[in-house]
């Protein structure tokens, strides 16, 4: 996509990544609110174990990019925040997160300031 382009967003149904080997490679945005996260956590492990055998295999890659748009109440509410950090560490430039809250009203630890936006 480019800026002002136009996108379709599905609500509720399957979550499910399964790129197959013929598949062209793709960016994968994922979009996630407060618990809505666990589908999308397990497409981001998949995602990551992808990556790893790609990587050590030498491979072509089938994902370009992965990036995680995930928002909750406050930063206490977001789940998984430690493990995707360490997935974003682990594969740098493979796979982002922004991380958004909405009622934050104490500070922001360290480690996450550089990711999230918010109130």
């Amino acid at each position: 996509c480019t800026l002002d382009s136009e996108v379709a967003l599905r609500v509720g149904g399957d979550f499910f990544f399964d790129p197959q080997p013929g598949d062209s490679p793709v960016k994968l945005v994922l979009v996630a609110g407060g618990v809505g996260i666990n589908p999308l956590f397990s497409i981001l492990l998949h995602v990551a174990d992808l990556q790893g055998c790609q990587e050590s295999k030498g491979n072509g890659d089938k994902i370009e990019a992965a990036k995680l748009y995930y928002s909750a109440k406050n930063t206490s509410e977001l789940l998984f925040k430690k493990n995707i950090l360490g997935l974003m560490n682990a594969f740098p430039g493979k796979i982002t997160c922004h991380f958004h809250v909405t009622q934050q009203s104490s500070q922001i630890c360290e480690e996450l300031q550089p990711h999230v936006t918010g109130k």
